[in-house]
């Protein structure tokens, strides 16, 4: 009897070993970290890319869609036809969609959207993704036909931003706290200050998600990210934000540490309309005031590729135009006093929660107190950051990261933020939009990237890199950030 019930002991207690592995190789719900927290819940009219970080994919799709490779691919729409002479669009949808309210989505909803973020109130923060569209037409449920007033070289790739995502006129009202989309996870609750979660769409179209729950947790304080990650309280972080502490994670068995690039331009954005920034030689001695190794050592350590330009360094288009404002701050001196300021002068620096700018613009402004130019440090949260910035222009200087793929075209537009208005410039991007020929196109982004970089439109700091730290058995993580997203659409816990 003794025996036996010893072996019942031993059994149960084998039985009890074995349920942390078992559960953790069931586990279906994931705790992702993220520095910022979104402002509101509608990709469709902010440019706030953290909504992007929560929504992409997960949420809300688009007729195309970036692959974690940058790649654009079928969205919504399962394929499309071109005209020869390039300016309408065919579109066919996919059967079976559904929004997350249970409403089919239609081409009705397709020409809703597009007409929506084109139109003459439209809120949408990259209104010019859809300037040359004409028309938008309802050829019948699952075919939708797209006129544009010239060809655009670049149109299906307007189409994967996030900016561009499809939404029904049902929901659109209450999209800023309670997203309807169409993607593999439905929205479920936001304790703003805190957590957004997310619940697998089990009515999903394409392949369904592996994971079941989802919450976002937003942490800004670096401090508190390494706490959290270290005592796995959270699952991942995406965009960690001590990369100091990066190689205590990789050295840990528990976690990994995937290191990879963005298409985060991080310049120090000047308000070219605010005298004395106004004058180029100002601005072209501020760019000669800034060492970018300092700022990458210091503030990224060591993480970061210097750019001269606003230009992803991996893109096979890029140049090299570091050149053009190297570290130089006794010609800064120089400039500043051919410009009537040999005293130098004052202005604000307004820097949002990234460490990268809080650390970074602690640098830049001993750099430029080097050459006579002091600044008046305000430390903003995000939304005030967005109210004050960017959608007021009260600014002198700020730091910033542009994460959205291949916006050079922002420059062409004179009333975006940073204010820079060249009829040369909007022309050539102008003629870029129409061109359909490689060699053409590369040919005029050279030109483009050469433009910015002489006039001084920004200082151009370096390439953000994008560092996730997360427990080991997370699999499907984007490696690299090719946009704005953490797609957890094929993230899954390994056996």
């Amino acid at each position: 009897m003794m025996q036996n019930t010893s072996r019942l002991a031993l059994l149960a207690s084998t039985a009890l070993l074995a349920l942390p592995l078992q559960a953790q190789a069931e586990q279906s719900d994931i705790t992702v970290a993220l520095q910022l927290e979104p402002p509101h819940l509608d990709p469709t009219s902010a440019a706030a890319g953290a909504i992007d970080s929560v929504l992409y994919a997960n949420v809300f799709e688009g007729l195309t869609r970036f692959a974690s490779d940058g790649a654009v691919i079928p969205g919504l729409s399962k394929s499309w036809d071109i005209s020869e002479d390039g300016l309408t669009y065919t579109f066919m949808l996919n059967e079976g969609v559904t929004f997350h309210d249970g409403s089919t989505m239609d081409a009705e909803d397709v020409k809703f959207s597009l007409d929506r973020a084109r139109g003459e109130d439209s809120a949408n923060a990259q209104k010019a993704l859809f300037a040359g569209i004409t028309d938008v037409t309802v050829l019948d449920p699952l075919t939708v036909q797209v006129t544009l007033e010239a060809p655009n070289g670049s149109f299906l790739f307007n189409m994967a931003w996030g900016d561009a995502v499809i939404v029904a006129p049902e929901s659109v009202a209450n999209i800023k706290t309670a997203p309807i989309g169409t993607g593999a996870f439905k929205f479920e609750n936001w304790v703003q200050g805190d957590q957004i979660t997310l619940s697998r769409n089990e009515a999903y179209w394409g392949t369904p998600a592996a994971l079941t729950d989802v919450t976002f947790k937003f942490i800004s304080d670096p401090t508190a990210a390494f706490a959290a990650m270290m005592a796995e309280d959270i699952d991942a972080f995406v965009g960690f934000p001590t990369p100091e502490a990066l190689p205590q994670f990789e050295a840990d068995p528990r976690f990994q540490v995937i290191i990879g690039s963005s298409e985060g331009e991080t310049i120090l954005s000047t308000n070219n309309m605010m005298p004395p920034l106004d004058d180029r030689r100002v601005r072209k001695a501020i760019a000669h005031a800034i060492d970018r190794s300092a700022i990458i050592d210091g503030a990224m350590f060591g993480l970061g590729t210097p750019i001269g330009t606003h230009f992803a360094p991996h893109n096979p288009d890029y140049v090299d135009l570091t050149g053009l404002s190297q570290y130089d701050p006794e010609l800064s001196k120089k400039l500043l006093a051919e410009a009537g300021f040999a005293d130098g002068f004052t202005t604000t620096l307004k820097l949002p929660p990234p460490s990268y700018a809080r650390r970074g613009g602690e640098i830049i402004a001993a750099q430029l107190r080097a050459v006579g130019i002091e600044t008046e440090i305000s430390n903003l949260e995000w939304a005030q950051w967005l109210e004050q910035v960017f959608r007021g222009k009260d600014y002198g200087l700020t730091i910033v990261s542009h994460t959205e793929p291949f916006d050079i075209g922002i420059y062409a537009r004179p009333d975006y933020y940073f204010q820079y208005n060249n009829p040369q410039f909007q022309q050539i991007m102008d003629t870029l939009n129409r061109a359909t020929l490689p060699a053409e196109r590369k040919a005029l982004l050279k030109v483009a990237q050469t433009i910015i970089a002489e006039d001084y439109v920004n200082g151009y700091l370096f390439q953000l890199a994008f560092h996730t730290v997360a427990k080991a058995g997370v699999e499907g993580l984007w490696e690299n950030a090719p946009t704005q997203a953490t797609d957890l659409t094929a993230v899954r816990w390994s056996d």
